[in-house]
């Protein structure tokens, strides 16, 4: 009994498995509201001024621009789920049960970033889906994934990246307004300079070289390389940043979950 106990961590699954639960309880929120934001920007950018807009790569703007959503739709879907989970937690009094159950950090780590994971594949994927049946309609054929094994492993590490932020912010945060002000102040302007609606070659030199700190180009980027064959970023630039960047956020992570604030606000 005690062997199987050990085997089968029952508190880590029910912490897994009750912030998924979370989020499918919201799904026209957490799932269609992305969508619909995906599909807008698709039809506007993608097929309304995208056949004036030129890319320096081999393929159309709207093919240029579905990687670039379906890594914008995952990551900020992956930082708001952990972010709004622990938040809600902290507002309802129920962060401070935590302290009691036997649970490592490790195991609150990873239980709230594999649930993040789970909801920001699923908008990846419908992302994807819809990218796909846009792409159908202008070229007449199917939009291939070039390295499938690849792509999923840089959604996967990017949304754990984006998730250990999102836990690190709201463990520091005192009410909803400092977690969405790094929402609005941080993690939009990093995803929107992030390479996800313009190549790296249309800027000018000087924002070129600034942009090449910005750790979401490389994400971008290397998730565009599996799909297309062809990116910015030279790929094994873009492993060594987005292993790297996950690396960092996940120690911060588990320094905040030992050193933030469980109390009820």
């Amino acid at each position: 009994m005690e062997f199987s106990k050990y085997i089968l961590p029952i508190p880590f699954l029910t912490l897994l498995s009750r912030e998924v639960r979370r989020f499918f309880k919201v799904i026209l929120q957490t799932v269609a509201t992305p969508l619909i934001s995906t599909t807008l920007y698709l039809l506007i950018f993608g097929i309304s001024i995208g056949s004036e807009i030129s890319v320096t790569h081999n393929y159309s703007y709207l093919t240029f621009l579905i990687p670039g959503l379906v890594v914008m739709a995952a990551l900020r879907n992956a930082y708001e789920n952990t972010s709004s989970s622990i938040v809600i937690s902290k507002f309802g009094g129920e962060l401070e049960d935590l302290r009691i159950v036997p649970l490592s950090t490790l195991q609150i780590n990873w239980a709230h970033g594999l649930a993040a994971c789970a909801r920001a594949f699923i908008i990846g994927i419908l992302t994807y889906v819809i990218g796909a049946v846009f792409y159908y309609f202008e070229n007449h054929s199917l939009l291939t994934i070039e390295h499938p094994l690849l792509a999923l492993f840089l959604l996967f590490i990017g949304s754990l990246t984006f998730s250990n932020l999102g836990l690190s912010v709201s463990m520091h945060s005192n009410s909803f307004e400092q977690t969405n002000a790094i929402n609005t102040f941080l993690l939009t302007p990093l995803i929107y300079l992030g390479g996800v609606f313009f190549s790296l070659q249309q800027l000018h030199p000087i924002w070129q070289t600034l942009s090449q700190y910005n750790p979401l180009l490389y994400i971008v980027n290397g998730f565009r390389y599996a799909m297309l064959g062809s990116s910015d970023i030279p790929i094994q630039s873009a492993l060594i940043v987005t292993i790297s960047s996950f690396l960092i956020l996940h120690l911060i992570s588990l320094y905040s979950l030992k050193k933030g604030s469980f109390r009820r606000w």
